[in-house]
């Protein structure tokens, strides 16, 4: 395959992703191999039905999470967790493939019973993604409670251009498709071998239900191109 013809297949997939992103639909996004090598299951927060954190639980097992952007997550006042943790050894968290984690407080909302069932964790995940749309017009306390059983994760202020993991990509297709930045991250997992799912496993699972597959590469190529 010609350079030009590699450029067209990369612009296409992710002009694919975000069309699907703009119709709520899902989206696999492979990081990159020397990052986390996972491909995570990405939708837009405010289309997440029970059906869909079903497939999320179901085809890929990670853990469910909801990435807001920065801005959102000020206005809200989340903190990153890892600064919030007083313990000696459960603050130290080093690790091999990024300078820090993205985990800020994992909530409920306040409608849900449990907080855990597909019906309760979809309405948290579609509430944050309602949330993200208008901030400044929410009162976050009086609609989410922490501890709880969605995660939230903090984006980087500038996206790509500050760290390139799962969360920063799906904010980025977020803000390619023109809609709020709140989506839905979930590692792609293998039961054969308990490890993640290999690239060309999720892409052919993405291939086999009609999902667009794209490497995190593409999304900062297209980020950065004139």
């Amino acid at each position: 395959m010609s350079h030009s013809s590699d450029a067209t297949a990369v612009t296409n997939g992710v002009e694919a992703a975000i069309e699907a992103f703009q119709r709520g639909d899902p989206v696999c996004i492979h990081d990159a191999a020397d990052r986390e090598g996972e491909t995570d299951l990405i939708y837009p927060a405010s289309a997440v039905t029970p059906e869909a954190v079903a497939r999320l639980r179901n085809d890929a097992g990670g853990l469910i999470c909801v990435a807001l952007s920065n801005a959102v997550a000020a206005e809200f006042d989340l903190p990153f967790l890892q600064t919030e943790i007083d313990h000696d050894s459960a603050a130290d968290h080093d690790l091999d493939y990024d300078d820090r984690s993205s985990f800020s407080l994992p909530v409920n909302h306040r409608d849900t019973r449990t907080g855990i069932t597909d019906e309760d964790r979809s309405l948290t995940i579609r509430e944050l993604g309602r949330a993200a749309e208008t901030p400044g017009q929410v009162d976050f306390a009086s609609e989410f409670r922490s501890p709880g059983h969605v995660h939230i994760l903090r984006g980087a202020p500038n996206l790509l251009a500050d760290r390139q993991g799962h969360t920063e990509l799906g904010l980025e297709l977020a803000e390619l498709a023109g809609i709020a930045p709140a989506v839905v991250v979930c590692e792609m997992l293998d039961d054969h071998t308990n490890e993640a799912m290999t690239p060309a496993d999720a892409a052919a699972y993405a291939d086999s239900h009609g999902i667009p597959y794209i490497e995190g590469s593409a999304l900062v190529e297209r980020t950065n191109s004139p």
